[in-house]
């Protein structure tokens, strides 16, 4: 069995595969989701499970470089994104890199999502809660 905290497979999977500039999406309940990127869906009910929890979870085992949100984001659902970019910066720290953050409107977020590996579905209902980590490496 799996030690780590990540424990679901085909995430555990799409992430051991990542290379360097690979793209990562964990969205709420409603992000459209593309049909060429793998469809991770976790979402059980209404909050279930949280954004955060999954984003803590995928940050313990994927290397951040960059992240991509929406602009709205910030605007719309402040204290979750305040309690994001914390996390973030905690986690730039313990990887000892810095980590880069672009915002762009949520139509050019969504179609960014096009081309990223795989969109990882929550059961989050606060609008805009939506992130596009950029995989980094470790050397």
């Amino acid at each position: 069995m799996k030690k780590h905290a990540l424990l679901n497979a085909p995430l555990s999977h799409v992430i051991a595969t990542m290379g360097h500039t690979d793209q990562l999406v964990v969205g709420d309940a409603g992000l459209p989701i593309p049909a060429a990127p793998e469809r991770i869906d976790l979402a059980v009910s209404q909050g279930v499970p949280r954004f955060m929890d999954v984003v803590r979870a995928i940050t313990e085992e994927m290397q951040i470089e960059r992240v991509i949100m929406a602009r709205e984001f910030t605007e719309v659902s402040p204290a979750l994104h305040a309690e994001l970019l914390a996390h973030l910066q905690h986690i730039a720290e313990i990887q000892n890199k810095a980590i880069i953050f672009d915002y762009v409107s949520h139509e050019e977020f969504k179609l960014a999502t096009h081309t990223s590996k795989a969109v990882v579905r929550t059961g989050e209902c606060t609008p805009y809660a939506n992130v596009i980590f950029v995989s980094g490496v470790v050397f």
